[in-house]
């Protein structure tokens, strides 16, 4: 066996090896094992069992219309959707991801370049011609991706576009979420403000009769001025409420994108929202959070720049090609010109870089390793907020009833106490102690179903509502 046939066969095994070694470079991404994504949510009565949901339903693929069915909040939220500006900022990155997965596209395909080129020359001797030649060449590179470099790039960008979408998801269950919460606040304060204008006209009410009773002799001055303060108490926390309602309707008006104006609203007692929620199950959240999907797509795209990263270590092939269109042949000028064609393969093995890659695989690696705990993180927040927010509905649910069952008791009490005062069996004390404890009652009622409102959209936001 002749040296050229040995050098042949020997080039031909380093070719087979390294393309063995290189398997590794195209697997896709897969969610690790040790992501755990169970008992995420907690026991509502037991403290130390989990909840386990086995219906498929899930309170998150509510569609946000059939959810928030009052016409004024959904003419906001579509208002919002339009006009938003980080919903719009959102998908303008979305845009300029897919752009970039254009480009990481295009990678596969040859580059190609022109540059025609002519000149025009002329001996300056008795009897010269002119000389005209030109020239037109054609150059054209394609990287041979054996290895996989530039598949992970683009499986890389394909995981950042995703992320970028879910980030715009996210954006816009934010949006519709916070319109909601906003538009439930506002009607809650009006509710309060009602409750105190009616408690202003039952302190000023009880407030002349004590002057009443003083010009009778039935009452001392320190009682006519302890229902004033009352009466005047009253009017401070309808101030307190008047301004609270106007910055709700500047912030309602900032996520419109507009600028500050009042709020057409309905009615707080009006609203209709489920009391019955299938949370679904632990997986269920990695499909319907946006940004836990995003964890995850992050988590994947550090997987790609890992594979990228590692396909550093193989050699690059280029393969190259040239054509020269031209009339200049040496020393002749032909008319028409001919065709000039060549061709090079190349190879590149890198060995010493300065240990630039294998740092870069190392970053790589503890690059994923982060992605993998931040995605876990995400998983057991979702868990989390789902947790808090079936809690709050269940514990505001059972404030509320006992709330309902004080208004009732203050409203007689007040009633009863005002009735004996007037016969003089009761002191001025009662009557403004009882008067307070129904404005407290009332007051907390209203907060305790606005807070019940709240979970509700709270819990719709955890499970991943609104991208719908």
């Amino acid at each position: 066996m002749n040296m050229k046939h040995l050098i042949f066969k020997y080039f031909n095994f380093l070719i087979a090896a390294t393309l063995l070694t290189s398997c590794g470079l195209y697997n896709k991404y897969h969610r690790p094992d040790e992501v755990n994504t169970q008992g995420l949510i907690r026991d509502l009565v037991s403290d130390s069992d989990t909840l386990q949901v086995n219906s498929d339903e899930n309170f998150g693929n509510l569609p946000w219309r059939e959810l928030f069915t009052d016409p004024q909040l959904q003419s906001l939220i579509e208002k919002a959707l339009e006009n938003n500006t980080d919903l719009r900022n959102a998908a303008l990155n979305v845009k300029m991801m897919q752009t970039a997965l254009t480009v990481s596209k295009l990678a596969f395909l040859p580059s190609i370049a022109i540059a025609p080129q002519g000149t025009i020359s002329q001996v300056q001797m008795d009897g010269a011609s002119v000389s005209k030649t030109y020239q037109i060449p054609i150059a054209a590179s394609w990287n041979l991706d054996l290895f996989g470099n530039l598949l992970s790039q683009k499986r890389s960008a394909q995981m950042k576009l995703l992320a970028t979408k879910d980030y715009k998801v996210a954006v816009q269950t934010n949006i519709i979420c916070g319109v909601a919460n906003l538009y439930y606040t506002l009607m809650m304060l009006d509710e309060q403000l009602a409750i105190l204008t009616e408690m202003e006209g039952l302190t000023k009410e009880t407030w002349d009769m004590m002057k009443l009773q003083m010009e009778l002799g039935r009452a001392r001055s320190t009682s006519v001025q302890t229902a004033e303060a009352s009466y005047y108490s009253v009017q401070a926390n309808k101030a307190t409420i008047r301004q609270q309602i106007r910055e709700m309707e500047n912030s309602m008006s900032l996520l419109l994108n507009e600028a500050g104006h009042q709020i057409e609203r309905g009615k707080f007692y009006n609203q209709s929202l489920p009391s019955n929620f299938a949370t679904g199950v632990g997986l269920q959240l990695l499909s319907n959070r946006a940004d836990v999907h995003a964890a995850e797509m992050a988590l994947a795209q550090c997987f790609y720049d890992t594979e990228t990263a590692r396909s550093r270590f193989y050699p690059n092939i280029t393969i190259s090609g040239n054509a020269l269109f031209t009339n200049s042949l040496g020393t002749q000028i032909v008319n028409p010109g001919k065709w000039i064609l060549s061709a090079v393969g190349s190879l590149t093995q890198p060995i010493f870089q300065h240990g630039q890659i294998v740092a870069g695989l190392k970053v790589a690696k503890i690059q994923q390793e982060q992605a993998l705990n931040n995605f876990q993180q995400a998983i057991l927040k979702a868990g989390n907020e789902v947790s808090n927010a079936l809690v709050a509905y269940n514990t505001c649910d059972e404030k509320s009833q006992l709330d309902e069952k004080q208004v009732t008791i203050y409203e007689q009490n007040v009633e009863d106490t005002r009735m004996l005062y007037t016969s003089k069996g009761s002191s001025y004390l009662e009557v403004i102690q009882a008067q307070s404890g129904l404005l407290n009652a009332r007051i907390s009622k209203v907060t305790d179903d606005f807070n019940k409102m709240q979970a509700v959209v709270n819990l719709y936001q955890a499970l991943g509502g609104g991208s719908k």
